[in-house]
């Protein structure tokens, strides 16, 4: 199932359908850096244990999830959002999507419930790829690479349905495996 584009900041990894690395097992992420030195990115449909309020005490409003972003730093919190007129200083990584900015000004957000969870995801953690690594991946077919989601997807979507929803949207060529079982000896 070779992936037909190569991987990018802003596109996105979905799984293959029976990776056995239980931290990416039906996964999807967005990319936001990929250069020669690496690569970094978020699981944006892992749901964590935690609310927001649990990892930021001083943030009233508790009730936004926080999503496994990957193994790697858990202790670090990150997030991507789609309102950069509410949000000072994210980098735009894929049209509508943005990474970072004034936390300091989400916060306030957030605590006066300005902010929500369509608008903005936060994460726990990344996930990283050392210089090759996730290429050598992309073509051991670990990994389909696409640019072809709808930024409301990942900010909208149910995260327990986005691994198939956007394996469908790629087309007739994978829409056959957003149905295979998640392990194959008990079809």
């Amino acid at each position: 199932m070779l992936s037909t584009i190569s991987a990018a900041a802003g596109r996105l990894l979905i799984s293959e359908p029976f990776m056995l690395d239980p931290n990416f097992k039906r996964s999807v992420i967005i990319l936001t850096e990929f250069s020669a030195d690496g690569a970094m990115g978020f699981i944006l449909n892992h749901h964590g244990e935690y609310m927001l309020g649990d990892v930021l005490p001083d943030v009233s409003y508790s009730e936004m999830p926080v999503y496994e972003g990957g193994p790697v730093g858990k202790n670090t919190l990150h997030f991507i959002h789609r309102v950069p007129e509410k949000i000072d200083g994210g980098i735009e990584i894929a049209s509508g999507v943005y990474w970072g900015g004034d936390f300091e000004q989400i916060k306030k957000l957030v605590s006066n419930y300005q902010l929500n969870q369509t608008e903005i995801k936060f994460f726990a953690g990344y996930s990283g790829w050392t210089a090759q690594q996730l290429d050598g991946e992309i073509a051991a077919d670990s990994w389909i690479v696409t640019d072809r989601f709808a930024p409301e997807t990942l900010f909208e979507g149910e995260e327990h349905n986005l691994w198939k929803d956007v394996i469908k949207g790629l087309g007739n060529r994978y829409a056959h495996i957003a149905n295979f079982p998640e392990n194959p000896a008990l079809n």
